[in-house]
């Protein structure tokens, strides 16, 4: 007589698994929650089992087995509206999704910037529901730092640090590097006048890529500041125009910013990279559409991501120390100059 198995009428169980498998209910949870204790055969029952009831793991119940939820948050502390707007988000979100690929790891993400969004945010990161989490686009006032640093909660930061965080690992770009090589560029091709429009100052890659740009320059220089926006981009360079109208070069802390520049210049009936050269910083898709093209400082946004994840993959095994990266940049030319 042949019998048939059916799943039960309700969510399967771990005792169901177990007698499927033929083992015992300890067995099935250690093979569920990772353990190596178990043999081969036994594994591969349990697996069996499992594929056949379609049985799904209680999270709560196994992160009181494990410590460990599953789960890291990404924390973005900007409006939606940029965060989806700019392309540097969406390089950083494809490199922590590529790492996290072949991890059990769960992805959440929460963009905070009003007090009520944080104070959302901040009563969420704890043990309870994230095993770590990754920070980027941070400010300056920002507390979430120093929160993580007193819950002992993992954390890695996208970008230096300013102010409260200094003793969590981060990865960043060399900014100060990269501004400076552009503006060396600017320099080497014989523009004498070169300004800059800088972008936010209570950010360390605001300020890093304003301290290369006064590392090419000297003391001489002439800054606007823009606050990451196309928008603020055009008036930047408005302001820069009406401060000396015999500038010829222009170095600019993002593409968009410098897309906005573009946008302003051929308002004005200024020919690029002719009467101005311009450069941007990023190599975002914006680079590549710009008319003229937009030469840019390249910054790899999608290794940012996968080396963040892999420094709180570390912090979460329980590594202490923390560790910054530092990840390379380099000139892309195009026809602005």
């Amino acid at each position: 007589m042949t019998t048939q198995r059916t799943r039960s009428a309700g969510r399967p169980t771990l005792d169901e698994v177990a007698a499927l498998a033929g083992v015992g209910r300890g067995t099935v949870s250690r093979v569920v929650n990772g353990s190596p204790q178990v043999s081969p055969e036994a594994r591969a029952a349990v697996q069996q089992a499992i594929k056949e009831l379609g049985y799904v793991p209680n999270r709560a119940a196994r992160a009181l087995v494990t410590q460990r939820t599953d789960s890291i948050a990404l924390v973005v502390s900007e409006s939606q509206q940029r965060v989806f707007d700019e392309p540097y988000f969406a390089g950083v979100v494809r490199g922590i999704s590529s790492a996290l690929a072949d991890t059990p790891l769960q992805l959440w993400l929460a963009m905070a910037q009003t007090q009520a969004e944080l104070q959302r945010v901040e009563h969420h990161l704890t043990s309870q529901h994230v095993d770590g989490v990754l920070l980027i686009s941070l400010h300056e006032s920002d507390n979430l730092p120093r929160l993580l640093l007193e819950r002992g909660l993992p954390a890695v930061l996208g970008g230096r640090p300013v102010g409260a965080g200094q003793d969590i690992s981060y990865v960043d770009i060399d900014n100060v590097g990269g501004a400076k090589a552009a503006v060396s560029h600017l320099l080497g091709l014989g523009r004498r006048r070169v300004a800059t429009i800088a972008g936010l100052q209570d950010m360390g890659v605001g300020q890093d890529r304003l301290a290369g740009y006064r590392l090419a320059v000297g003391s001489q220089g002439l800054v606007a500041y823009g606050n990451w926006s196309e928008a603020s981009g055009a008036a930047g360079m408005r302001e820069l125009l009406e401060r000396d109208p015999d500038i010829d070069a222009v170095f600019v802390a993002s593409d968009l910013m410098a897309a906005g520049a573009l946008r302003a210049l051929r308002d004005l009936n200024r020919r690029v990279p002719d009467d101005i050269a311009v450069v941007g910083f990023e190599d975002s898709p914006i680079a590549a559409q710009t008319d003229p093209g937009l030469t840019t400082v390249y910054q790899p946004m999608e290794e940012m991501g996968r080396q963040m994840v892999g420094l709180l993959l570390s912090r979460i095994k329980g590594e202490q120390e923390p560790t910054h990266v530092l990840l390379d940049t380099h000139l892309v030319q195009r026809a602005s100059a």
